[in-house]
């Protein structure tokens, strides 16, 4: 034996204190001890690479060994090693600065992972004691002569420690740990595997864990009927790529290589993405990184957490709303940089400048990206944007450097198909459809089918519609309404379309007498009584329809609006119409003058039911009731 001691932290309570608080995740030990690992090779890359060590380095893999039987879990590399004053350095002091401060917020934190540290504090090693109930390193140091003997560490979970001289043949070091009752999850092997492809698949030195069968070709060989044979053979089973393609520089890249790619971190995913990006800067911070388009569905809120934080290769998170503005959470792909300033546990990202320089880097080569598409090709551009355009809309409406870049590139569809940017549109409309206040009135439908009938009422009056049906479009026509000067947005369904868009014209006559009105109105309030947020009036308009049910732009917007936020504050609201009878219409005056009172009013019904169907509003009991009735007046 050398020696007996306390590890020197000048408190009892660091083990619980580590095991409870330390990381968010428990399982992130595996990566904290495999890294340390692939530090402990690069640097014996680095000595030999500099003359420094002379031997080989053909083994210059790490190994993850499992066994159930003794309850084990074991990392092992054959990088520097560590000499017994060197184990007495870095693992008996616990080399955090601040280190009783560290504890004294640790005893008062209740939410793991909210301590608001920063810093690289070496903890990593210690991570071990939050599964294992004792830990050994047994270790070999690269260097000859005096004091390399390999040495024997152990530790209980208490601060105290042994350190004995031990027989190894090769140098590296071996942490072993003696796996807790209460963490057995880390004995199987499929959960072990899990992580190891979670946080180390592209670490860059190769990681082995256990073996794994092949079937190979046999070389000459062919079976009766021509064909190749093969046979199966073990081989070891290296779990990362060591060499993943943001690592390398784009020239010489093929779309294949970034379609293969991005199958490889997202193998689950069946969709091919649209396009990429590749970041590649060293000045005045380091990135790396390629990003990938998908194709965005309506639900949104499930494309988010896609991106992957490394630090050198080394995985950190998918979770990176402090390092890119929300809408680019929406991308897939993966972020690579030492630059970006951790938490203690390595497991979440800290604010400060040189995040917030990265976080406009990335906006801007987004911007540059869309924009040089937008100029190379806008025909191929048009074809993609169903698939893109909830992502760039949603980037106008919350980033507004973005939002500034994006007005080039932006496109709007109308109910014909057609594409336009926004100066191209308003030029487009602006003669036609200017209202007496002088305001540009933009008229949109949020769903082509159900609106179609509003669609053809506004198109009969040379109007033009858009189409704004993505989930984030209740919010995308407020921002264009606050961008754009003497201009209005409304729905083309929020009012006859001779008010949508109001002019100095004269106005069709009102058919109707000033009783007559009265007893319309009367009749379809006592039709309505039962739906609440009906409105009844009566008004004289050009149009082939006798009623129209119509939906106030304000109410209706603000419903839609909560709904995204999901926060749906107006969930209990009932809908807010209008039911607008168009007094100039023959139809209408030859029902009211219906001497059958009787019959008045089933025709009356029929002409509502007609409106409440249209907008589907008719179900249940009211709309057998309907068909019955429509029935009768065909027979």
């Amino acid at each position: 034996m050398i020696s007996k001691g306390k590890i020197d932290v000048k408190t009892e309570n660091i083990f619980p204190i580590i095991k409870q608080f330390l990381y968010t995740e428990q399982e992130i030990f595996l990566r904290e001890l495999v890294s340390n690992a692939v530090d402990a090779t690069t640097k014996l890359k680095m000595l030999a690479s500099q003359g420094k060590f002379n031997d080989s380095t053909d083994d210059l893999q790490i190994e993850v060994i499992l066994d159930k039987k003794k309850k084990t879990l074991t990392i092992r590399d054959h990088g520097i090693g560590l000499t017994a004053d060197e184990i007495d350095k870095y693992i008996n002091q616990i080399a955090f600065s601040s280190a009783e401060d560290f504890i004294k917020k640790m005893k008062l934190k209740s939410d793991p992972g909210q301590s608001g540290l920063i810093g690289h504090f070496g903890l990593g090693f210690y991570s071990a004691f939050m599964v294992a109930e004792k830990v050994d390193i047994i270790t070999k140091t690269y260097k000859k002569g005096p004091g390399s003997k390999a040495v024997k560490w152990e530790c209980d979970g208490t601060p105290d420690y042994e350190i004995s001289e031990v027989e190894k043949l090769t140098r590296g070091t071996d942490i072993v740990l003696h796996i807790a009752d209460d963490a057995k999850e880390y004995l199987e092997e499929s959960r072990v595997l899990g992580l190891l492809k979670r946080y180390c698949r592209f670490l860059p030195v190769p990681i082995r864990f256990g073996d794994e069968k092949q079937s190979v070709k046999k070389e000459g060989e062919k079976d009766k009927d021509g064909n190749d044979v093969y046979e199966s053979i073990t081989v070891p089973r290296i779990i990362n790529n060591t060499q993943p393609l943001w690592k390398k520089t784009p020239q010489g890249l093929t779309d294949e290589n970034y379609l293969d790619f991005y199958r490889e971190i997202y193998p689950a995913t069946f969709d091919n993405p649209l396009f990429h990006i590749h970041i590649n800067v060293d000045y005045p911070f380091n990135l790396t990184g390629i990003l990938y388009f998908p194709k965005l569905q309506k639900n949104f809120e499930m494309q988010k957490d896609k991106i992957q934080l490394y630090c050198n290769q080394v995985f950190v998170t998918d979770s990176v709303e402090n390092i890119v503005p929300d809408f680019l959470t929406l991308l897939h792909g993966v972020i690579d940089s030492p630059d970006i300033p951790l938490n203690v546990s390595r497991s979440a990202l800290q604010t400060d400048s040189n995040v917030r320089k990265i976080s406009k880097h990335i906006t801007k080569k987004v911007a540059d990206k869309l924009e040089e598409l937008f100029k190379t090709d806008r025909k191929e551009y048009e074809q993609k944007w169903e698939d893109i355009k909830i992502f760039i809309e949603y980037g106008m409406i919350s980033e507004a450097s973005f939002g500034d870049r994006a007005k080039a590139f932006v496109l709007l569809k109308n109910a014909s198909g057609n594409y336009y940017t926004l100066e191209e549109y308003k030029k487009l409309i602006e003669a036609n459809q200017t209202d007496k206040d002088k305001k540009v009135v933009y008229l949109y439908s949020t769903d082509q089918t159900f609106q179609h009938s509003y669609i053809e009422k506004a198109k009969n009056k040379g109007y033009d519609v858009l189409i704004l049906d993505s989930p984030v479009d209740a919010h995308f026509v407020n921002y264009l309404e606050q961008n754009f000067e003497n201009s209005s947005f409304k729905r083309v369904d929020a009012d006859v379309v001779d008010k949508l868009i109001e002019k100095d014209e004269h106005k069709p006559e009102q058919k109707l007498s000033e009783d007559q009105i009265k007893t319309l109105k009367e009749l379809f309030e006592k039709q309505l009584k039962e739906k609440p947020g009906f409105s009844v009036e009566i008004d004289s308009f050009e149009s082939e329809a006798p009623i129209m049910i119509t939906q106030p732009e304000f109410m209706r917007r603000m419903k839609d609006m909560s709904k995204m936020g999901g926060m749906d504050y107006m969930e209990h609201m009932p809908g807010t119409y209008n039911l607008v009878i168009n007094g100039h219409h023959p139809l209408v005056e030859q029902v009211i003058a219906m001497e059958n009172e009787a019959d008045k009013e089933s025709r009356l019904t029929q002409m509502l039911d007609l409106a409440l169907l249209e907008h589907g509003l008719l179900k249940g009991e009211e709309l057998t009731q309907f068909v019955k009735r429509s029935y009768g007046f065909i027979g």
